[in-house]
This record gives C-alpha cells, sequence and structure tokens, in this order.
C-alpha cells in the first residue's frame, strides 16, 4: 500500500478524490506515487550531469517542486553509495533510497517492486533500464522513460514560471494603502476582527 497519512474525516468542502479509507480510517491520498532510477534520470534533466558532486542532492531539489505542484511523492533509487551513507532518507515528499555499492538501484528497484506486490500497479516507475521496465510490466506498473519523466518535470517548471510571470504586481498607489491600512491599527486588529 502507498504510504499515506491517517487523518480525520474531511472537513466539509474538501474534494473527496483527495480521501480514502482503510480499515475505516481515513487516509489522505497523495496522488502518483513515483518509484525512480536516480542516475537514470540524472541525463535527461535540463541542468544535471553525472559528473556533479551533488547530483543526487540537485535532482532531489528539483522533483521537489515537480511533487509538490502534482500532489505526488517519490522514492529516488541512486547506486554507488559512498560507504557509511547507504540507507534511506527523507527529503519531504522524497525519499532517497542509496544503495551501497555491492549492490545495483537496478537490483534494489526490482526487490522493492516484488515486495510491493500487487500494490505495484498503483504506482509509476521511472527508468529507461529494460531490466527494471521488465519488473515494473510483470506488476502492471504503469511505465515512463526518464526522458519522458524529464518532459513532465520541465512542463510543470514551464507552467509554474508561466503562473509567476501573470501575478498581477501592485501599484505604487496600492501598496502605499495597504502600509497605511496595516500601521493605521498597529498590533491591534480592528474592532470585530478579533478571532
Amino acid at each position: 500500500m502507498p504510504e499515506a497519512h491517517s487523518r480525520a474525516p474531511p472537513a466539509a468542502g474538501t474534494p473527496l478524490r483527495s480521501f480514502f479509507t482503510i480499515n475505516r480510517r481515513w487516509v489522505y491520498n497523495c496522488g502518483m506515487q513515483y518509484i525512480i532510477d536516480g542516475h537514470n534520470l540524472i541525463p535527461h534533466v535540463r541542468g544535471l550531469s553525472l559528473r556533479d558532486l551533488d547530483d543526487e542532492q540537485a535532482l532531489i531539489e528539483v522533483l521537489t517542486p515537480f511533487l509538490r505542484a502534482t500532489s505526488s511523492r517519490a522514492m529516488v533509487f541512486f547506486d554507488r553509495a559512498a560507504p557509511g551513507h547507504e540507507g534511506k532518507r527523507n527529503f519531504g515528499l522524497v525519499q532517497a533510497v542509496f544503495v551501497p555499492a555491492s549492490q545495483s538501484a537496478d537490483e534494489a528497484i526490482e526487490i522493492h517492486i516484488h515486495k510491493l506486490g500487487a500494490s505495484a500497479r498503483n504506482q509509476t516507475l521511472v527508468s529507461s533500464d529494460h531490466r527494471v521496465q521488465a519488473a515494473g510490466r510483470s506488476h502492471y506498473m504503469t511505465i515512463l522513460t526518464s526522458a519522458e519523466f524529464a518532459q513532465k518535470i520541465q512542463a510543470q517548471a514551464e507552467i509554474h514560471t508561466n503562473q509567476t510571470d501573470i501575478e498581477p504586481q501592485l501599484t505604487p498607489e496600492e501598496i502605499a494603502r495597504w502600509e497605511e491600512l496595516f500601521t493605521q491599527y498597529g498590533s491591534q486588529p480592528p474592532d470585530g476582527l478579533n478571532p
């Protein structure tokens, strides 16, 4: 089952498609769940390179706004972890799995998919590696190549850039009016606005 957060029943006005129940407990549906072959994706993402010393962190920083905008989560596998740095680490919406040098990320992804069993079909696999894709297909997962997923990231980044460009800017008169309103009352709100 995808990682989910137990919550109280949804408040009035909350879209019910955001929630589902497991054993009579309300659980927030956090959207798409991705399993990503990290070093396979890095060369396809604009501005990233496997030659960078911090390529893993850079990928996590690129993924986070994409995942936030799409209400998704990701588990990213990186191989060739330095001794003492193996294991899982959480970075908000991204869970990074640093695979020890004795194993490849491909093997670790295959093992993870096998452990997911039937619930793997609810997740999307991101890799261009045919062996990893075959493991995903055998569990009826949605498969995206690294190039396809990089295009999705880029498209989302462009949408975000366009939205910030469209935001209206306040005129100097509007700014002055807001400043006047905020300074007029000091630290006390006007009567009737206290909670």
